[in-house]
């Protein structure tokens, strides 16, 4: 299959996921419907679309003018659905179709050998032109940087990773940050008889866990900072970690986060994408708790939302839409590395919906005090995490 046919193929792949999110993506109005708008209208080709004109008229403005900018979203493999970190970079493209009135197109790769016929795709095409690709996923580094070079007029961003090319801004985050306050949290309730929902505490056991994705430097800043923030809330505290190899795995999370429990641990922290749908399903039938990742899970995951604690919250929406203003005001700063950490509200530690209201204040407020700890430089958070 070539380039093109694999581009056609994802696409059309997403047009059937569409119709079957046309529930939710109602629910959330005019910002959507420009958005679909522009997955139709690079099925078309020429902005109408074949057979989605139904669409046009949620748009409102029609094509006039044309959109402000157009964008090519290249999401992380898990796709769309993870009530986690790719959904959270879909928000902020809807943020701009609502606030910016600019279009835009999505690929959702199954692989990580597919990133870089998708990049150049939407790199190369010229109807529609795009103004700006997003490449969601620090997995898309190494594909990113051959595709900036074979187009250096194309503008791209990049999410997690820092690729040093003139046309790529990049976006990371202070995961280690966030992480030290879930750390935190966890170790005091792990040390402390704790019931709340489906979930409890063993005053005893005193253990916590960790669950991974993908083995690497990004992944490793979370699992450092967690283990950081354990030790400084409570010393003796034991902090289990794990890899599964994939973050669309959720029943290797489920195993991996069940040996854990089944171990002492009392609180299972993940940064693994869809595989965490299988640490929370393990919380559940384990009757412990757990805490997400990248959005507040228990929302997007409200079927667990009985044993999800806390979410550490990265704001990829914040970049995608940030990224993509700059493309609309024609500030766009290709090479630029922005870093997003507590300070710029880049991360954040936020309670779950259900049970966030039975933390104990004492604990609630160490955390805030620490945040400002870490935000004044009086707290430096490890990224390594053999140095945690």
């Amino acid at each position: 299959m070539c380039d093109t046919e694999v581009f056609n193929a994802y696409r059309h792949r997403w047009w059937d996921m569409s119709q079957r999110r046309r529930t939710f993506i109602s629910s959330v109005g005019t910002a959507t419907a420009i958005g679909l708008a522009g997955c139709l209208g690079g099925d078309g080709g020429d902005g109408d679309g074949g057979d989605g004109g139904d669409t046009d008229s949620d748009g409102g403005d029609g094509g006039d003018s044309g959109p402000a900018a157009r964008v090519g979203m290249v999401y992380a493999t898990g796709g769309l659905g993870d009530g986690s970190f790719n959904d959270q970079a879909q928000t902020g493209a809807i943020r701009a179709a609502d606030e910016l009135s600019i279009e835009y197109d999505e690929s959702q790769p199954e692989a990580v050998q597919d990133f870089g016929s998708l990049q150049q795709q939407y790199a190369q095409s010229s109807n529609p032109d795009y103004d700006l690709v997003c490449c969601i996923g620090f997995l898309q580094a190494d594909a990113l940087t051959e595709t900036a070079e074979q187009y250096p007029d194309q503008n791209f961003m990049i999410v997690d990773s820092v690729v040093e090319a003139d046309n790529v801004g990049s976006y990371v985050f202070g995961e280690h940050q966030g992480s030290f306050l879930i750390g935190l949290m966890a170790a005091k309730l792990t040390s402390q008889d704790f019931s709340a929902g489906a979930g409890s505490t063993q005053g005893d056991s005193a253990s916590v866990g960790f669950v991974g994705g993908v083995e690497g430097d990004l992944i490793g800043r979370f699992e450092a900072g967690y283990k950081a923030g354990v030790k400084h809330a409570e010393e003796d505290v034991e902090v289990q970690s794990a890899y599964v190899g994939d973050f669309n795995d959720p029943s290797g999370g489920q195993e991996a986060a069940l040996s854990m429990y089944e171990s002492g641990a009392d609180i299972v922290y993940h940064a693994a994408g869809n595989t965490g749908t299988g640490v929370f399903r393990a919380a559940q039938e384990a009757g412990r708790f757990a805490v997400g990742v990248d959005r507040d899970q228990s929302v997007t995951k409200a079927d667990f939302s009985d044993v999800i604690l806390a979410s550490m919250v990265k704001r990829v929406d914040n970049a995608v839409y940030t990224s993509v203003e700059s493309v609309v005001n024609d500030n766009f700063e290709g090479g630029a590395v922005n870093t997003l950490g507590l300070e710029q509200n880049g991360v954040e530690a936020v309670y779950g919906q259900q049970l966030g209201s039975e933390i104990p204040q004492g604990v609630k407020d160490e955390v805030s005090e620490v945040r400002q700890s870490i935000i004044d430089g009086d707290i430096s958070v490890p990224t390594d995490p053999d140095n945690a």
